[in-house]
């Protein structure tokens, strides 16, 4: 990865955590949370740019990904495990306080940073991950009666199976996640709702010259996530879904409230985690900022990386410098 610095391997909750750190080490601490299936190394544009911009940026690989460790017990990846990793992890570092900017699955965990860890957060930055409130039923419950049994979080409740199809061909799975242009929102609310039920498996295993879209990385790109997900497999990552029905019942009892400034970071053609979403964070994020990124899919950060890391040093530096 020649484009990424070294990682610095810390321990933190437990295991060990492979760290990416550029920028002054008294610069205001920036930590960036990659999604599924992603790595440090998503975030490959911003750390360089936010360095430059005298920002402390680091980026680790989240428990169960890349060269952090991969605990085998499917509990030990519920919430409070992954939010416990980030505050070991400033604990490590030396640090007192971050501001905490996540895509994707790295969205859900920096939006819950100031429920579980609320000394610890100075900010947050969600990348097309709004805050989502806690449900009034089980959100697998809710998802398998919208969508059925192979809308692909669904789908991955069922032990090793993904896991199994997953890395049958890495490549091709990675071809198929990292793809750009390949349907706008709107073109997309035109489909049959059976074309809308997010059956990623099986699309996976399509006729890969049926795919819609282009290709998102260069080759050098594609081959960090294919080679480290070969030696890794994709097995933690998924087990960070498996808790999602725990995650909902052991959150009964926390306010739903985030007390520090936010930033929401919106892609226009994401359909998984599309701009309405955040419609109406205000409620649960009182000091809110938006941003919308048009003509952009689902790897923001990936897609427009120059738009991205704008944003949040345009925010960062308004919000958090005298």
């Amino acid at each position: 990865m020649a484009d990424m610095p070294e990682p610095t391997m810390i321990k933190t909750n437990g295991i060990d955590m492979a760290v990416y750190e550029a920028g002054p080490k008294d610069g205001l601490p920036v930590v960036m949370c990659h999604g599924f299936p992603e790595l440090a190394y998503s975030w490959r544009h911003q750390i360089p740019a936010l360095a430059a911009a005298g920002f402390r940026a680091i980026a680790p690989d989240q428990r169960g990904y890349g060269r952090t460790s991969r605990p085998e017990n499917v509990r030990d990846y519920d919430m409070a495990h992954l939010t416990g990793d980030l505050a070991g992890m400033l604990d490590a570092l030396g640090l007192k306080k971050a501001i905490f900017c996540g895509h994707d699955w790295g969205g859900l965990i920096v939006w819950q940073m100031p429920l579980f860890h609320p000394d610890r957060v100075a900010g947050v930055i969600g990348v097309n991950t709004p805050f989502l409130a806690r449900p009034p039923i089980d959100p697998i419950m809710g998802m398998r009666a919208m969508f059925g049994e192979n809308m692909y979080i669904v789908y991955f409740q069922k032990p090793g199976e993904a896991d199994v199809a997953l890395a049958k061909d890495v490549g091709k799975s990675f071809r198929f996640f990292m793809r750009k242009n390949g349907v706008s929102a709107l073109d997309y609310a035109k489909l049959p709702k059976e074309a809308r039920n997010l059956e990623l498996v099986n699309a996976i295993q399509s006729d890969e010259s049926l795919w819609p879209g282009e290709a998102l990385l260069t080759p050098d790109e594609l081959k960090v996530f294919v080679d480290t997900f070969t030696r890794t497999g994709f097995t933690g990552g998924i087990n960070w879904y498996r808790n999602m029905t725990r995650n909902w019942e052991v959150s009964g009892t926390m306010e739903q409230k985030v007390h520090v400034p936010g930033l929401m970071i919106m892609a226009e053609d994401d359909v998984v985690l599309s701009p309405a979403m955040a419609d109406g964070m205000e409620r649960f994020v009182p000091d809110l900022e938006r941003v919308l990124i048009r003509h952009c899919g689902h790897w923001t950060q990936q897609e427009h990386p120059e738009e991205t890391s704008a944003a949040m040093i345009d925010w960062l530096t308004r919000r958090f410098r005298p």
